[in-house]
Order: structure tokens, then sequence, then C-alpha cells
């Protein structure tokens, strides 16, 4: 077992049950004084407004000086409001931040959100990067929300991001990785037997085009976004049809798939990924080195993930766009690094079927809206 050499990792997946991660009691107490808000959650508050373009607030604004000069309008989500595709939105969170300068955060997208294509980025006061918080900051969040396949339907109290809180070096260095997966087997095939994990600067993933089984017909591998389907409410839980929505990709027999520009696409990982209840993991969202593509907009895996119900190992959902140009894909290509980070102390619950986890043993899951 890695020490975490006095690395804190504190993780707050924000709007979450408590049942399902919860701080030990004397650190409740702390996250309270870090985070304040009328719920225990990064959740959207009534205030609203349409932006003409994307921005930062650099060291001399706040975000409500810069709507001032870039809004174009104002919601308000106390009642449903529909969040039309590729228009940008400015929206208060509930919550604040009170940071101690030993603390700083870091935000990601809820899997849900990624998988709906609906692109946030939180952003503060007097900040020259999005979806940071940097050590000892004192003030509002605000999420910048741009729905990219679908329209959707969002109200006050909905949450479609996530905070983590770090103190010192939490990441693991490859060497930490390579011991760590000798213990636990990080990385495991298709049946769930040990692979041999490819370690650079984390756990290298890549992609399945294939079938496990040649024989087996018709295996979806892959969904493509519709971009004419209707709205997706986003307080709905197995409302949708998948057919009206995306359209399913069977295992092509070459082993290829081409991927349309601007189309996305949700793909599995062919590797089978464990998270250690006291690890916690973040997908390196773009690398300029693998291709001209993105992938993950919810970057972000819990303890527990893939660890649990007596089987190692659970494929990571790949949100992947590629950009200016059709991009070929073939089955065990590079698509992104795992980066794993100590955490502070071992999670009372984690990710898994026995606090009902939404994406555990996930497949190629769609989000909790489609049947």
């Amino acid at each position: 077992m890695l020490a975490a050499r006095g690395v804190r990792l504190v993780e707050v997946a924000v709007h979450v049950d408590r049942r399902r991660r919860r701080l030990p009691q004397r650190r409740v107490g702390e996250r309270q004084r870090w985070v304040g808000g009328a719920k225990d959650g990064g959740v959207l508050d009534v205030e609203s407004r349409v932006a003409q373009a994307v921005f930062l607030t650099g060291p001399n604004a706040t975000v409500s000086d810069k709507l001032a000069e870039l809004g174009m309008g104002r919601l308000r989500l106390d009642q449903p409001t529909i969040l039309e595709r590729n228009c940008i939105y400015m929206v208060r969170l509930q919550e604040k931040l009170k940071l101690p300068p030993t603390l700083r955060g870091k935000a990601n997208p809820k899997s849900t959100t990624g998988r709906l294509d609906v692109f946030t980025r939180v952003i503060t006061d007097h900040g020259d990067t999005f979806d940071r918080m940097r050590p000892g900051y004192d003030g509002p969040l605000w999420l910048k929300i741009v729905p990219r396949t679908f329209g959707i339907i969002v109200r006050e109290g909905d949450c479609l991001t996530q905070l983590r809180l770090e103190h010192g070096e939490a990441q693991c260095s490859d060497g930490q990785l390579l011991a760590a997966n000798h213990v636990h087997g990080l990385c495991r095939a298709g049946a769930g037997e040990r692979a041999v994990a490819v370690i650079e600067d984390g756990i290298i993933v890549t992609a399945r085009i294939a079938k496990d089984n040649p024989g087996e017909p018709g295996k979806i591998i892959a969904w493509r976004g519709r971009t004419n389907a209707p709205i997706i409410d986003l307080s709905k839980r197995g409302h949708y049809r998948p057919a009206d929505f995306w359209e399913p990709i069977p295992a092509p027999a070459s082993g290829r798939l081409i991927l349309d520009p601007g189309s996305l696409y949700l793909l599995n990982s062919a590797e089978r990924l464990s998270i250690p209840e006291n690890f916690a993991a973040e997908m390196v969202p773009f690398d300029p080195a693998v291709g001209e593509f993105r992938i993950h907009y919810a970057g972000f895996f819990d303890p527990g993930f893939g660890w649990s119900d007596n089987q190692r190992g659970t494929r990571a959902v790949l949100e992947v766009r590629a950009h200016e140009t059709a991009l070929s894909m073939e089955h065990g290509q590079r698509v992104g690094r795992l980066l794993y980070s100590h955490m502070a102390s071992r999670p009372e619950q984690t990710y898994g079927s026995a606090i009902g986890s939404t994406y555990n043993r996930q497949g190629l899951a769609l989000s909790k809206q489609f049947a």
C-alpha cells in the first residue's frame, strides 16, 4: 500500500447523497468552512446570463464585471428553462468557496453532463484559468454551460459539475503507479484478467473498436449523437428512447471507425480500469500527442470505481469528438492517460453497486435520462 506522504487530497462529489462519500466527521466540519452555500453541492442558482463570448476574468475583474460587458440577456432558473445548443450561458452556483492557503480546488463536469455533450467550465473572480480555484480563494463560483449536441432543460438546484480539493503534491509518479499496479492490478483485459499496464505519465488508455468475441453478432461498440434530437430534461430518469437521440454503431469488421468532425461519439476503453479505495483518478481530456480529438469531458474517477462486486475492472466511457477533419480510430489506439492521485484518507463509502452508483459496471452506458 502506498503512503500518502503527507499529501492531502479531499474529494467533494457535489450534490450527491451523503451516504455515497462522507468525509470523516472532523473533515465535514472543515468542508463546511471551505464550501458554503444553500445545499451540499455545486448546484445551479437562480441567476443566469446569456453571454456573447466565453471569457476569463483576469486579475482585475470579477465575473459580474465581465458580464456587464459581455452579457446579452438574463434568465431565471426558478422554473424549468431551455438551454439551446451552442449558446453560452453563465450561471451562478449556490456554493461559495473560502479556501485556506494550503488548499486548492479543481472542477470537472459530472459523468451525466459529459455524456450529454454539455460543455461546462467553472470560472472564478480574478482568475486566469478554467476549472481551477487557487489556494486561499474566497468568493463565488460561476458555471459556463454550452450544450453541444442536445438542447437541455435545467432548473435551480440541478448539479452539472463537481469539485475536488487538493493539498500538496497529490498526483502519483509512474514509479508509484508501477508499485500500485503490481499490488492491485489497476488495468485488466476484456475478460477481467490482469493486463500489462502501459505507464507513461499515467496509465495509457486505448479505444475499444473490436468485439471481445469475434463470433458475437451486431455488438454495439459506439453511440453517435443525433443533432436533430428533441430536448432533454435533466430531471428525467430512464425516460427517453435511445434511438431518438443516438445512432448505434456496430463493431466494424475492419476494426476501424471513422469519426465525423464535430460529432459526439461514446466509446469504451479497451482496458478495464480499477481505482482502489485510497486513490482517485482523472482522465487527461486532450493529449495533442495522440490525435486531433478530445476525449472525456467528465474526467474524474471516484475511489472504488471498478473495485467492487468481486470483479476487478470497469471500462471507461469515453466522450470523443474529432476536431476539424475526419479521424480514423482503430482498435487499441491510444486515446489518453489516466492520472492517479492519493486520497487524504480512505473514504467511509466508495463508488459501487452497494450504494447505487449510477455507472457501476457500466459497459457502454448512456446517461441516466435514457431507458
